[in-house]
């Protein structure tokens, strides 16, 4: 059996870096060896060592020009400055400064769901209304809140279990809600997953480590999704009555993706911890679960070379740092420091990673070898 399930992952999901031109109506067009995709979820961050800015997130759910941020509470604002329009292969942007400042640059992280075209779904007890692209194992889900009930099911539209769930009120200002599934590859959801026993949770506008707020609050009785729905609870951050519900779903794609935990040993050298992934990662998401610590993110386009040393923080506003985090090869990723940001002694590691490159085709032959 081939291992790849995906043989161009940017099809799927691509990084574009641009520098900024100040200009309104600024067209962003993704390079020639990208999939050619309209983006659902557009993810951009002022890369500029010199430079700090929130990130905005923007989605074809919720429509262009109305965007949140990771690294704050805020909710969301509608602003025709930042972003315009999701385009056949790129996006278009505004003359804000938060993403088009002359002369600065921008890192651009975007996903494919369904091309612009919701679908509603009545799998849960609240109908919503979800893009999702099954093959690459990402969603987004939106709802209208009812702010009851202990067990309130969501549909997702994965057609598989999500391993990860991150779930903002678009209306309220208050923090965003990211649970891991039992599903997750590696040892980290015993006791750390959303059916622990007061149901965990981590939060990007924070360093938090993973925490509880008591049962029934966060994801329901707790309890883990299904391949059609996750629960939430009475929380206002997960159901505000009224409030417009966002959620980003993601499962791990053979080949193209992978959604895992593993445990660090604070060992900066030869022993350092290796992650199998299965194919060469274009991006990677980390954050320890079991300490304050930032969560962080890195990619091959700001980062070309080994050791992989650019990175921003998904809960900060900062400028982007340099720092020997890992080296970034064909089947994974090698650590190459004892930072608890990476390496938390004992402690579980989540991590998010998507393909650059798939190691093994689906023609069962070496992707470098094509």
């Amino acid at each position: 059996m081939a291992y790849a399930t995906i043989n161009n992952p940017s099809a799927n999901f691509t990084l574009k870096q641009y520098t900024g031109n100040g200009t309104d109506n600024t067209a962003i067009t993704n390079d020639a060896s990208a999939g050619n995709f309209k983006p659902d979820l557009l993810w951009i961050k002022e890369s500029a060592a010199s430079a700090a800015s929130s990130h905005r997130l923007f989605d074809s759910n919720r429509g262009a020009s109305k965007r949140i941020e990771s690294d704050t509470q805020s909710a969301q604002a509608t602003d025709t400055s930042n972003q315009k329009s999701f385009d056949t292969n790129g996006f278009t942007l505004g003359d804000s400064s938060s993403v088009n400042a002359n002369g600065d640059t921008y890192i651009a992280a975007q996903w494919k769901a369904n091309g612009g075209t919701t679908s509603s779904n009545a799998s849960g007890d609240i109908t919503s209304t979800v893009q999702a692209n099954t093959a690459a194992g990402f969603s987004i889900v939106t709802w209208t809140g009812n702010g009851g009930g202990v067990n309130v099911n969501i549909g997702h539209g994965l057609g598989d279990v999500p391993e990860i769930v991150a779930v903002k009120n678009c209306s309220d200002s208050v923090n965003w809600r990211i649970g891991i599934s039992n599903k997750i590859k590696g040892q980290g959801g015993t006791g750390r997953d959303m059916a622990a026993a007061n149901g965990d949770f981590m939060q990007w506008d924070t360093t938090d480590a993973s925490t509880n707020p008591g049962a029934t609050v966060i994801w329901g009785s707790p309890q883990n999704p299904t391949s059609s729905v996750f629960t939430v609870g009475s929380d206002n951050s997960v159901n505000g009555n009224g409030d417009t519900m966002l959620a980003y779903c993601w499962r791990s794609i053979r080949g193209y993706s992978q959604c895992g935990t593993y445990i660090g040993n604070a060992d900066g050298g030869a022993g350092a911890p290796f992650i199998y992934t299965g194919f060469r990662p274009a991006y990677i998401m980390i954050k320890p679960m079991d300490n304050a610590s930032s969560w962080s993110w890195h990619d091959v386009v700001r980062s070309p070379h080994n050791e992989a040393q650019e990175y921003v923080w998904y809960n900060g506003s900062n400028a982007q740092g340099t720092r020997a985090a890992f080296d970034i090869v064909s089947n994974g990723f090698k650590l190459r420091t004892s930072d608890n940001d990476y390496n938390y002694n004992s402690g579980y590691m989540l991590y998010y990673a998507v393909a650059d490159m798939p190691l093994v085709a689906t023609n069962d032959v070496f992707a470098l070898a094509r």
